[in-house]
C-alpha cells in the first residue's frame, strides 16, 4: 500500500475528492483545507493499494495536480485497507507502480561522488579478492557495488522510451567502471610496490575465483536469471531479494580481474574478464527489459478487469459496509 500526500489548489479539491472517494483502491481519505503553504493549497491524504496506485496517480495528474508525494506503508492494520485490496483486481506484490520505478531508477543514474566511491571500493576489494583467491572478498565486492542501479534505469528507459534516462544510465555505467578499473590498476601497482601482492599471485592456480575470467554459456544463463530476479525485486520493492541478486553476478569482480590483469600485463586474463563483464551486463539488461515488458503486458490485462478511477456521484467508497 502507498500513502499519498497531495497538495491541490482549492478549486481542484472537489474533483480530487470525488476521484478518490469513487475509486475502490483508495481508502483513508483525509482533507485539510488550506493546510499547505508551499505550494499554497489544500492538503489531501489518502492510502491506495499498490495494484491501483498507477491508475490513481495517472488520474490525479490528468486533473492537473502537480504536487504528489507517495510513501510505502509496510503495516496497514485496517479493515478498510483490506477491503480496498479485495475490491481491486490483481495482487499488490505483482503490481508495478511505474512512477515509483521511474523515480527510484532515475536517482541511480547520477554520477555522484558516493556512486563513484562505491564503485572504486567494490572494485578494489574484488581486485584483492582475485589475487588472494578469496570468494568471501568477491561476495563482499558484489554487495558493495552499485552498478545494478544504472542497469535497472537502463531497462526502464528502454521500455518507456525515455532516451535521456538511457543515455544517463550508459554514461554512469561506462564512467563508473572505467574510473574504478583505473583506480584498481593504480592500487595494484601500489600494493605490489609495498610487497603485499605480486604477479605470481595472479598467474598461480586460483581454483576458487578463476571462473571470473573464464566465461561460458552458464555465465549468460546466470546473468539472465539474475536480471529477471533483480527487476522483480525492484518492481515489488523487495530489497532483501535484491541483495541476493547482487551476489550472484560477476560484474564488479570481472572488472576488477581485468584491471589487475592489465596492471600485470596478463593479456589473456584481461580479455577473458572483459568478456565476462560484457556477457553479464548484456544478459542483465536483456532480462530486465523482457521482464518489464512481460509485467507491463500482464498488468494491462489485469487493468482491463477493473474500471478506471472515476468519480461516483453522491457516494463515498468507504461509506458502505465492508
Amino acid at each position: 500500500m502507498l500513502h499519498l500526500r497531495i497538495i491541490v489548489p482549492a478549486a481542484l479539491r472537489p474533483d480530487v475528492e470525488r476521484l478518490l472517494h469513487g475509486t475502490a483502491a483508495v481508502t483513508h481519505v483525509v482533507v485539510l483545507p488550506g493546510a499547505a503553504t508551499q505550494p499554497v493549497g489544500d492538503l489531501v491524504l489518502a492510502d491506495v493499494v499498490r495494484e491501483g496506485a498507477s491508475d490513481v496517480i495517472e488520474a490525479l495528474r490528468a486533473l492537473g495536480v502537480e504536487a504528489i508525494v507517495a510513501e510505502n506503508v509496510d503495516v496497514p492494520l485496517s479493515r478498510y485497507a483490506d477491503r480496498a485490496a479485495r475490491r481491486t483486481p490483481g495482487l499488490g506484490v505483482d503490481a508495478v507502480v511505474w512512477e515509483e520505478i521511474e523515480h527510484r531508477t532515475g536517482e541511480e543514474t547520477e554520477l555522484s561522488g558516493a556512486y563513484l566511491a562505491f564503485m572504486i571500493v567494490a572494485t578494489a576489494i574484488a581486485g584483492i579478492g582475485v589475487l588472494l583467491d578469496q570468494p568471501i572478498l568477491i561476495v563482499g565486492a558484489m554487495v558493495v557495488g552499485p552498478e545494478f542501479g544504472p542497469l535497472a534505469a537502463l531497462c526502464v528507459g528502454l521500455v518507456q522510451g525515455r532516451w535521456a534516462l538511457v543515455r544517463r544510465s550508459l554514461i554512469a555505467l561506462v564512467v563508473g567502471f572505467a574510473v574504478a578499473m583505473l583506480v584498481t590498476v593504480g592500487t595494484t601497482w601500489l600494493l605490489d610496490a609495498a610487497g603485499l601482492v605480486s604477479k605470481e599471485m595472479l598467474v598461480a592456480p586460483r581454483p576458487l575465483t578463476d571462473f571470473i575470467w573464464r566465461p561460458d554459456a552458464l555465465s549468460w544463463v546466470v546473468g539472465f536469471l539474475a536480471g529477471v530476479a533483480g527487476m522483480l525485486s525492484l518492481t515489488s520493492a523487495k530489497s532483501a531479494t535484491l541483495v541476493g541478486v547482487l551476489i550472484s553476478v560477476t560484474t564488479v569482480p570481472a572488472a576488477a580481474n581485468a584491471a589487475v590483469a592489465l596492471a600485470y600485463g596478463v593479456r589473456g586474463e584481461a580479455v577473458g574478464s572483459a568478456a565476462q563483464l560484457a556477457i553479464n551486463l548484456a544478459a542483465i539488461a536483456l532480462a530486465g527489459v523482457l521482464t518489464l515488458l512481460v509485467q507491463r503486458l500482464w498488468w494491462r490485462r489485469t487493468r482491463r478487469a477493473r474500471p478506471a478511477p472515476t468519480p461516483i456521484a453522491g457516494k463515498r467508497a468507504d461509506a458502505s459496509t465492508p
